[in-house]
């Protein structure tokens, strides 16, 4: 007996489309993640150098929202923390190396600061980073968040190191910001690395807004304190002024060595931005700065910079938040005591002539809010440089 049976055509139909599918897909190679990935030359580095509380993660998610960039925040903090020496010049070689390999998107460096069995979950602020939770490492939405997506650490907790290595790799931008670096010798050899182009951008602030912001947070900033002032005694009140003054002196060194006394690497690869320049004309400053690292602004970003830095109140510490920008630059003059300005002005007063931030003289000055306490005189802010081909030498 034969047995006839019938196949509806709407099968057939979908078997004929998966066997044409399958010998296109056959015929035509599959790109490689190195075909994704941008050329070596084409690839920049973007170091953000700063000190606590001055800005730098505001300015850190200026280069976090942007499409181009992969984005770590602190990445130093594990050196810090894992092999706790008190000491910030004990720990500069490791935070080097540590940031020469993660500029190359070698995540695996990380394995000698991390516990058993980890993963990106277990980066310092992690969470923060766009890179980290949006597609293809974790696709929350289809573009990156305009703020931070709490979504993000329960939902993209298990990405492996490795993955997020290669992902890495095919972004134009790698940007990383740190406060755990108090000179610019120990980054030469970053420098002179020929596969890294690497730019320098120095974020300063107003010494006494940043006072008056780590007084604010002076328990959270207290184990880093300890590493600045080379110290595990417990830190006493005034020993804020101690650290700022280190802060100050470091503020000095750095920029005099990008400016006055820097080898022929170092040209061209350096700027120096203060965070009231920002807050004063945000676009205008953030466009230069994109610039200055070879990306383009958006219309997007236009609007993210804007919601940004307009918002209401004063935001909190530690959280990148839609406020007033102009009021968080000048809460110090309505906040702090005089007596208390006048300590952070005389162990930073170098430091504030070089950056070009006035002296206030009496507490009526302070108070005087239209009275502008910049000034751009005499400043140099970065080499001069008319091209983007920097002369390289060799790493040894």
């Amino acid at each position: 007996m034969i047995v006839h049976s019938r196949v509806p055509v709407p099968a057939v139909a979908t078997l004929l489309f998966v066997v044409v599918l399958f010998i296109v897909w056959t015929n035509f190679p599959t790109p490689s993640p190195s075909d994704l990935c941008p050329s070596p030359e084409d690839k920049v580095h973007v170091l953000l150098l700063s000190s606590w509380r001055s800005g730098s993660s505001f300015l850190g998610q200026v280069f976090n929202q942007h499409p181009s960039v992969f984005y770590l925040m602190e990445p130093a903090w594990h050196v810090w923390t894992w092999l706790r020496r008190p000491s910030a010049r004990s720990l500069r070689m490791a935070v080097r190396d540590l940031m020469h390999r993660v500029f190359h998107c070698d995540l695996g460096v990380m394995d000698s600061y991390m516990p058993p069995h980890y993963n990106t979950s277990h980066l310092f602020m992690w969470s923060r980073s766009q890179a980290l939770c949006s597609a293809p490492l974790c696709p929350l939405s289809q573009g990156r968040q305009a703020t931070w997506n709490k979504d993000c650490e329960t939902r993209c907790s298990s990405i492996s190191m490795n993955l997020a290595g290669k992902v890495c790799r095919t972004y134009s931008h790698v940007v990383l910001k740190e406060v755990r670096f108090f000179e610019l010798e120990s980054l030469y050899p970053l420098l002179q690395d020929p596969t890294l182009d690497l730019r320098i951008l120095h974020l300063v602030r107003d010494p006494r807004a940043v006072y008056r912001s780590r007084m604010k947070s002076v328990n959270a900033l207290e184990y880093d304190s300890s590493f600045v002032l080379e110290t595990q005694k417990s830190l006493k009140p005034d020993d804020q002024k101690l650290v700022m003054q280190e802060v100050c002196r470091s503020h000095i060194r750095i920029h005099k060595t990008a400016t006055e006394k820097a080898p022929a690497f170092l040209k061209g690869r350096y700027k120096l931005v203060r965070y009231e320049d920002i807050v004063e004309d945000p676009l205008t400053a953030i466009k230069d700065i994109y610039d200055f690292t070879g990306l383009e602004m958006t219309e997007t970003l236009e609007k993210w910079i804007y919601r940004i830095t307009h918002g209401k109140g004063m935001g909190s510490a530690f959280q990148i938040t839609e406020r007033s920008a102009t009021d968080v630059s000048q809460a110090w003059r309505k906040s702090l005591a005089f007596t208390e300005v006048q300590k952070v002005q005389e162990v930073c007063r170098s430091a504030m002539s070089l950056l070009g931030y006035r002296l206030v003289h009496s507490e009526d000055e302070q108070k005087l809010l239209d009275l502008d306490l910049t000034q751009d005189e005499g400043l140099n802010f970065s080499w001069s440089s008319s091209n983007r081909t920097f002369n390289r030498q060799p790493l040894f």
